[in-house]
């Protein structure tokens, strides 16, 4: 069994269990208050800009990561470009039009939650090194994605009219779900051949990362 097979059969309880957060239910039907959308999209914002720090500090240890150097740079690359184009593809023009200025994006502040969660990634790839690092990243883009197509599927007709739609195109979308598929494969080829301790780790590490996802769908809705 390819460990993507294993990450997603633990971690898809905890996904099934975000699906249906008041938040992401509320986005789906258009009844999310725009005052809570508005702190989501600020704080997702600083969130991907630590996501791609994150990355940065992962292409200084590719040479010490154990794997095919050049091909992890070109990976991490891209995907630090996947980021960029999800920041100015998504998330600008979505705060620009709900009319959310420079100045709130330059004073906000992380949420403790989303603080601890991004901490946590962060010292996973310090001490673990790069493959524990992919895998923690990758719980996010793949959560993402499980969430979309869920959502979207229960509620179609109500996404359809709802003011917050274009979250849902965006990662349901097929350059998202293609960049995400391309971060399963070249993590399941890194990991080949590792061991079953390895293995249980990295499951231990991906659910952690689902939960704290969780908990940052309540801290905004709070």
């Amino acid at each position: 069994m390819k460990l993507s097979e294993i990450l997603f059969k633990e971690a898809l309880p905890l996904w099934q269990e975000a699906a249906e957060k008041e938040f992401v239910v509320e986005m789906a039907k258009g009844t999310l208050k725009e005052k809570l959308f508005r702190n989501y999209m600020l704080q997702d914002y600083l969130y991907l800009q630590d996501y791609n720090g994150i990355l940065s500090e992962m292409l200084l240890k590719t040479e010490d990561s154990g794997m095919a150097a050049e091909e992890l740079r070109a990976f991490i690359k891209a995907t630090m470009q996947v980021v960029e184009e999800e920041t100015y593809r998504v998330h600008l023009p979505n705060m620009r039009g709900m009319g959310i200025s420079e100045g709130e994006i330059e004073s906000a502040r992380r949420l403790p939650a989303f603080a601890e969660y991004v901490a946590y990634m962060r010292q996973c790839l310090e001490d673990e090194g790069v493959l524990t690092g992919l895998a923690a990243l990758l719980q996010c883009s793949w959560a993402y994605a499980y969430i979309g197509e869920r959502v979207l599927s229960q509620y179609a007709a109500e996404v359809a009219r709802s003011p917050y739609k274009s979250w849902f195109e965006a990662y349901t979308g097929p350059e998202y779900l293609g960049a995400n598929r391309r971060w399963i494969d070249f993590l399941d080829a890194a990991a080949e051949g590792i061991s079953g301790e390895k293995v249980r780790h990295l499951c231990g590490v991906f659910t952690a990362c689902a939960r704290h996802e969780n908990r940052l769908w309540d801290e905004l809705y709070a």
